[in-house]
């Protein structure tokens, strides 16, 4: 099994994303910030599971979909790092992926543990 990790900047977007929702419905915010954790979980099961964004030919990110959010990883080895969670409606720019994933492995974190 994959071990899953979350980024930093990737629980912020979370996060952040989370707020908004809550504004009007703060029940609807807990029951999506859960469902994005379920399905972020599978991929300790199947790690290469999540589509090849398309905006990212040749390049080594997946993603899921949990609308009305993509969520971005990559593997490596037996990781999988959680690097950037955003709204489906926003332009991706690849260079976001790319800087995000400079400091894979030096602070990883696991939702539960403080996140």
């Amino acid at each position: 099994m994959a071990r899953l990790i979350w980024t930093e900047p990737a629980l912020g977007d979370l996060e952040a994303i989370a707020e908004v929702i809550a504004l009007d419905k703060p029940g609807a915010a807990r029951d999506f910030v859960r469902k994005v954790f379920r399905s972020a979980e599978r991929l300790t099961a199947l790690p290469n599971s999540g589509r090849r964004p398309p905006e990212t030919p040749g390049l080594p990110y997946r993603e899921l979909i949990v609308r009305p959010c993509r969520i971005f990883y990559r593997v490596r080895d037996r990781d999988v790092f959680i690097v950037y969670v955003m709204r489906s409606e926003q332009l991706l720019h690849p260079d976001t992926l790319e800087e995000r994933s400079r400091d894979l492995g030096r602070s990883p974190r696991k939702p539960g543990n403080g996140a």
